[in-house]
């Protein structure tokens, strides 16, 4: 790494800490409910909804309560979409967006991946963009948020059979986290150069006259093809360019402070609109990251012992800078066949990566946006080196517990120490413990479930699409690095990540299909689990520290921590990564 990349890196990283410390503090506040004066203005809209917001839920109570909830979101984001059409705020008359489509993209902003087989400037009406997946983007995070705190109430309570209220909760951390942050950081990108308007898009003469070749179209409106099948064009000009205008920076805070992704625009965060410089290119990294790592002091806060919250953020950390060498060292490296050629090599791999952030910035935010369940990209992962894009998809693999999705990160690292408790009691032959609470046969079994059910849904995903016809269709790049295109989606929407490696075509009823399914029962496929331990926790009594008590807050708990996360998170994988990326790199060489 270059002495910019380390730089990057390092002010990056201290100045995280120095902003999710205080709102910490303030999200333990909040989800305790000591905010005295924001309950009052909440309880308007619990008479209005029938809520009894001081009414404990048990862990069922609560995951079916979030079931619903997002089930509805699923129903209004597809409505939305379809009846877009004959709504208003759509100057440019957008159509319908088809049904397979539609329901890809309600499951996939209402699970908090975000995947994206549309382009949003060509096919979303401003009402979508806002009624449909901008709220979505809040009551998502807002989900992968409660969930964590309902986990972390299972270790600070004892002998109880409820974990919180879920109604409470949701709207506790809308109001008085997400939307205030929101606001702040929609403020700063208008002020950066990102729009937000309501305007109808502008059609502008460019400076230079634009030469191109435009397909020639039947009587039908298709394009027409010669004796050989290859498409007839006709030499064309134009000085005119359409420019996308729209809410923009309303929704770019709530994608990245949610850990959403999903962008306006097509190009995503690589658009000038969405990210117009290097400094909210920083603020965007600041801000996927920080409530993912504010979770982790609320866990010191609310478990009366800092020293766990460190711990964890440790564990995160170290892996997250691993990944950062990792992939900014063989980006830099570039493509060894160029220098063979006889090309200059020095630069690096710049394909697929903006000018204006360079590859430090470009291989950073992969491995942000990748560590955390965002998805968000400035750059495209595609034409990342074999071994370069293998990072992002490692971190993914990894369950995206390095920092991991708002909330979703916390309570994934959670259900890993678990593990990692469990099986240090199992090579001293005590029954284990973690912050006074026995781990016990029903708790590992949910461990188990949590655990297995994204490498289940990858593996299964990507077997089926290489081995129909249909899924086989959507590669545009055979052979090895088709197969990572699709190992990659799989992996992205098990994960509730939304990156991908955009070489694959996936706006086609099998895919839109596929993976809604995917990105569905791997959000709820983890949750229900993780709530089930929590209530779990919350009802058994708590033990007294002994000298036996293995403790879980030193250096030796950090390594345990990290080999369980490498092991058993990424063992699963070791074969698929072996039939991509490891041969795609080998064959670099040959």
């Amino acid at each position: 790494m270059t002495t910019q990349a380390w730089g990057l890196l390092g002010a990056f990283l201290l100045l995280l800490v120095i902003l999710a410390w205080p709102l910490g503090r303030w999200l333990t506040t909040v989800m305790e409910g000591r905010f005295t004066f924001g309950s009052r203005l909440e309880s308007p809209l619990y008479r209005l909804a029938g809520v009894q917001p001081d009414t404990q839920m048990s862990w069922l109570q609560y995951a079916l309560a979030l079931i619903l909830f997002n089930s509805l979101g699923l129903l209004a984001v597809y409505a939305l979409q379809r009846l877009q059409g004959v709504l208003p705020f759509n100057p440019q008359g957008f159509a319908a967006i088809t049904p397979d489509s539609s329901f890809n993209t309600a499951a996939s902003f209402v699970t908090n991946t975000n995947w994206q087989a549309y382009s949003g400037e060509s096919a979303m009406s401003y009402l979508t963009q806002m009624l449909a997946l901008t709220v979505q983007n809040f009551m998502s995070a807002a989900t992968g948020i409660v969930v964590a705190i309902a986990l972390v109430r299972g270790f600070a309570r004892h002998s109880v059979d409820s974990i919180g209220n879920a109604w409470a909760d949701l709207t506790r951390i809308t109001l008085w986290v997400l939307l205030p942050l929101s606001l702040i950081f929609a403020l700063f990108y208008v002020s950066q150069g990102a729009i937000q308007n309501l305007d109808p898009y502008k059609d502008v003469t460019t400076l230079e006259v634009m030469q191109y070749q435009a397909p020639v179209l039947d009587a039908a409106g298709q394009p027409s093809v010669d004796a050989k099948g290859n498409p007839l064009t006709v030499a064309s000009s134009t000085d005119k360019q359409t420019i996308p205008m729209g809410p923009v920076a309303s929704q770019e805070a709530i994608k990245m402070l949610g850990t959403n992704g999903g962008g306006f625009f097509n190009a995503n965060s690589a658009h000038p609109y969405e990210n117009p410089s290097a400094v909210t290119n920083f603020f965007q990294l600041i801000a996927i990251f920080l409530i993912p790592t504010a979770l982790c002091f609320v866990f010191g806060h609310v478990v009366g012992d800092m020293r766990q919250g460190w711990a964890l953020l440790a564990t995160m950390s170290i892996l997250f800078v691993i990944a950062v060498i990792a992939v900014t060292h063989y980006e830099q490296l570039g493509n060894p066949q160029f220098s063979s050629l006889g090309i200059d090599n020095a630069a690096g791999n710049m394909e697929g990566k903006e000018l204006r952030f360079g590859i430090s910035a470009s291989s950073l935010f992969a491995a942000v946006t990748t560590a955390a369940s965002c998805g968000a990209v400035n750059a495209m992962h595609d034409s990342f080196t074999p071994l370069g894009g293998a990072v992002p998809l490692v971190l993914m693999q990894l369950g995206e517990v390095v920092f991991g999705g708002t909330g979703s990160g916390l309570y994934g690292m959670l259900v890993f120490a678990i593990l990692a408790v469990f099986i240090a009691g199992l090579m001293i032959g005590r029954t284990p413990e973690y912050l006074g609470k026995k781990i016990e046969a029903y708790e590992m079994k949910m461990v188990a479930i949590a655990i297995l059910v994204t490498p289940l849904l990858v593996l299964l995903g990507t077997a089926i699409a290489v081995m129909t016809d249909a899924g086989r269709l959507g590669i545009a790049n055979p052979g090895v690095h088709g197969f990572s295109e699709i190992l990659y989606a799989l992996t992205s929407v098990a994960n509730n990540n939304g990156s991908a490696f955009a070489g694959l075509s996936a706006n086609t009823p099998f895919y839109n299909t596929l993976l809604a399914i995917v990105c569905w029962f791997g959000r709820f496929g983890v949750i229900v689990p993780v709530l089930a331990v929590a209530g779990s926790l919350a009802g058994k009594k708590r033990l007294a520290v002994t000298g036996g008590t293995m403790p879980t807050h030193g250096m030796l708990f950090v390594v345990l921590l990290i080999g369980t996360v490498l092991l058993v998170g990424l063992l699963n994988y070791v074969p698929a990564l072996a039939l991509g990326p490891v041969v795609e790199h080998l064959m670099l060489f040959k």
